[in-house]
């Protein structure tokens, strides 16, 4: 093969762009006196983290673009799961760089804090793109916040350009992937049976009720046998065990009436041993991760601010850590950490019917 001519060779700095990226690093535009050290450290750390969250948000609408759908096709779980561990990888990845961030003593950030003016980390479009992306409702955000409002009025104001607003507001009106996720759940095999199926509501009424039962029978184990070993008195612990089945019994059927989705995901919970809920199962499981990975990535930034300004009020007007702390209480895929209340051991649960619907039919 010919080699090529030296102008048209690539070469690593042109392959990245190296020389355009490496002057971005200097402030905005006329901006003056040119950053100090420190500054310069604060301004290239948050860079990377606005270079990962475009990472995440790739990867997050991508894994949006196979759930959000009437039929997800079996061999796309893993794709899926591949998204959101590379996600989850990215804010561990993050929570450590807060680390180098804790390298900026209080007078060196107070030094330059004033140049930041009026600026927020909530005017991180990216990042509040990748929430809504996720499901997390404006009723749970400190104070009610809107984000949609705040990109129209940054961008009426022309401090974002109206692609940002475009692709945010594209965002917004899809189904988050947590709306998604529960669509999914909706349509699990329980038992052998679909949504579609005739007696469908009986068979899920059915699962739902034999494992309410089955948590009572063993509640009155657990019972006798704290009382037995001498580690409370039944009257201590029973209302404990009591309270426990009954908040199982509202999240499983809210109003009276059994959550399709719920259910699906206390069977596919329960009996990860068929093979057919395999996937789904890590699914589940990548969901949880991500969103672990993203409550330490807060938490660790909460931590961050709070050694560098204490308890000051943040450069947006917001109030500082407190806001920070806040943000940590963040949870958007809330059935998939309650389901974990309520299961109980394998050996416990009633059998599964049509067990060759999920994979055990053997060849003739």
């Amino acid at each position: 093969m010919a080699e090529a001519p030296p102008a048209q060779r690539m070469t690593y700095g042109g392959y990245l762009r190296l020389e355009e990226l490496l002057e971005l690093q200097d402030g905005p535009a006329g901006y003056e006196p040119s950053p100090c050290n420190d500054e310069q450290h604060f301004i290239i750390t948050h860079q990377a983290f606005e270079l990962w969250f475009k990472m995440i948000l790739r990867e997050l609408k991508e894994a949006h673009t196979l759930l959000n759908s009437n039929h997800v096709e079996e061999k796309s779980l893993p794709k899926m799961v591949h998204h959101l561990e590379r996600v989850t990888e990215i804010f561990r990845l993050l929570s450590n760089q807060w680390k180098v961030m804790e390298t900026l003593a209080p007078q060196d950030f107070l030094a330059f804090r004033d140049k930041l003016g009026t600026s927020s980390g909530f005017e991180s479009w990216q990042m509040r793109e990748l929430e809504v992306l996720l499901g997390l409702e404006n009723e749970q955000r400190m104070g009610g916040m809107d984000p949609l409002l705040h990109m129209r009025k940054l961008a009426k104001e022309g401090k974002v350009s109206a692609k940002v607003l475009t692709d945010f507001e594209a965002t917004s009106n899809a189904p988050s992937l947590n709306d998604a996720l529960c669509a999914w759940l909706a349509r699990t095999p329980i038992n052998g049976s679909l949504p579609e199926s005739e007696n469908d509501e009986n068979v899920t009424q059915s699962f739902v009720q034999g494992h309410l039962d089955v948590m009572k029978r063993h509640g009155e184990d657990v019972i006798a046998h704290i009382v037995a070993i001498g580690h409370g008195e039944e009257a201590q612990v029973r209302p404990r065990i009591e309270a426990a089945q009954h908040q199982a019994a509202s999240f499983l059927m809210p109003e009276g009436i059994v959550s399709r989705s719920r259910a699906g995901l206390l069977f596919i919970e329960s009996y990860p041993e068929l093979p057919l809920l395999s996937w789904p199962r890590r699914l589940i499981d990548a969901f949880v991760g991500l969103e672990q990975s993203m409550l330490l990535f807060r938490s660790a930034h909460a931590r961050m601010v709070e050694r560098m300004i204490g308890r000051r009020m943040g450069t947006g007007g917001s109030s500082g850590v407190d806001y920070l702390d806040a943000t940590t209480k963040y949870r958007v895929f809330v059935d998939l950490w309650a389901v974990r209340t309520m299961l109980v051991k394998r050996d416990a649960l009633n059998d599964v019917d049509h067990p060759e619907f999920y994979g055990f039919a053997m060849a003739e």
